[in-house]
Order: C-alpha cells, then structure tokens, then sequence
C-alpha cells in the first residue's frame, strides 16, 4: 500500500469520540487543545441535526471543550450545502429542529408545504404522524425526498431512540421513493467540510466510533481513518464489515500525540 502523506487536517466525529451522553470522554479536551494551539485545520462532525453549530458550540463549551462555530460541521449544513448547489434559492417542506430549519434559512431557501421543491427529513425530538403523512403526500405529488442522515436509532439515556433513518424507511415505503442522505457516510459530508476548511483528502483524518458512517465516510472520501473503541464499535464488529479502518486506538486520547 502506498504510504499516505503526514496529517495536517483532523476531522472527528462528536457523540462517542469527543462525549459520551453528555460527558466529555477522557482525553477529548486535550486534543481539541492541541489542535488550536497547533493551528492544525479541523472539524467537529455530527450527523445529528437538531442543533445549529452556535447551540453545539455552546454544549461543548459548558463540557469543558472549546471548539469554535466555524469549526463545527453538521449534516444539516452538509444538507443546506447540497440543496443551495443543487437548485438555489428553492422551496422546501421540512420535519425537523433549529439546526434544519436554520440551515436552510441561511441559503435563502423557502420554508413551505405548498408544492416544494423537495422534502427534507432531519432529525426531531417528537416525530409528527400529521407531519409525516403530509411529506408522503408532497413526495406523491412531485418534491423530491432529502434526509440529512441514515442513522436508524440515536442514543437516549433510556437506551436507542428511533432516528431518521428509520422515519425515512417508512416513508420510503409508503411512496416507493428512495431518499438522498447528504450526512455520513456520504462522502459528500466529508468533503463539503473539507473544503470549508480549505483542507484536502489526502492530508487529513477522520475519527470515528462507527465503522458503518465514520470509517466508511473517510475511506471513501480518500482519508487517513481512525476508530476509537469509546462508542458504539467493539474490537470483534470490525471483522463483520468488508473494510477497516486504517487504525484502531482505545480512544481519543490515544491520538494527542499524533497531532
């Protein structure tokens, strides 16, 4: 295998890698530190979303980690990304939080449930059966069917949560219309962050938990992939997928030195 140039640039996921339900995980504080004292390019990456990168930077900083609004990349803001270079200024009928809505706002799209452009599906705390019946109902009739991310469950301190991914299959079913999932492990995620960072693939790092988002999203956007084993991933799931990452650490404290 040919040997990959030196790190420059560090993208991470957060829930898993950075925190764990709300706690930071040890060693997370450390690396943020060193990466803004090195004035190394990074990112922030979560598929979650809820909340707009200031209401992120804003949980983070009450943890103790301190990672600035511009360095703080969700899939909505890959989503919004996406949909303002696919057909600016257009219309949209959206089932989510803030973090959505927001976005979307911000690239002067239309927020409307009269004949829009496309459906978004994001993720929200309380999913709408009215909501859910209407966005089948404007996908019948023509929008076309965006979701910021695939997740099937998220993390609950009661356990998992049905998530996007899950309401996205139902509607899927009830329209026989696949959606467009602009988060991980799209690669799209990972290289619109890359370049709002002005960083490239072949000198950056992804760190994830999940082999199924994180590794699979940095691999296949060309990058140097790190799995830490803090979250949802165990040392005997990595044999069950037919990639790998390109190491596996304990967890992000391992990587401080690297930086």
């Amino acid at each position: 295998m040919a040997e990959r140039k030196p790190i420059e640039s560090w993208l991470t996921d957060m829930d898993g890698v950075l925190i764990h339900e709300g706690v930071p995980i040890p060693g997370a504080d450390a690396f943020i530190k060193k990466l803004r004292d090195t004035e190394r390019p990074f990112l922030v990456l979560t598929n979650n979303s809820i909340y707009t990168a200031r209401d992120l930077h804003a949980r983070l900083a009450r943890m103790g980690l301190d990672v600035p609004t511009e360095n703080i990349w969700t899939s909505a803001l890959a989503t919004a990304r996406f949909l303002d270079d696919q057909r600016p200024g257009g219309t949209a009928y959206v089932i989510g939080e803030a973090g959505l809505t927001t976005a979307l706002h911000d690239i002067g799209y239309v927020l409307t449930d009269h004949d829009p452009d496309y459906v978004v599906l994001g993720e929200t705390r309380t999913y709408s059966f009215e909501a859910m019946t209407k966005a089948v109902r404007l996908i019948n009739a023509g929008a076309r069917f965006i979701c910021t991310n695939p997740d099937e469950t998220g993390p609950s301190t009661e356990g998992p949560l049905p998530a996007t991914g899950s309401v996205a299959a139902l509607i899927t079913k009830a329209t026989g219309k696949d959606p467009y999932f602009a988060g991980k492990p799209n690669p799209l995620m990972m290289r619109t962050g890359l370049n709002a960072i002005g960083a490239h693939s072949e000198t950056s790092a992804m760190i994830g938990d999940r082999m199924d988002t994180d590794v699979l999203a940095g691999l296949e956007a060309g990058m140097e992939t790190f799995l830490v084993l803090t979250g949802l991933t165990t040392p005997a799931d990595v044999d069950r997928y037919p990639f790998r990452p390109s190491t596996i650490v304990d967890s992000i404290a391992d990587l401080v030195e690297r930086i």
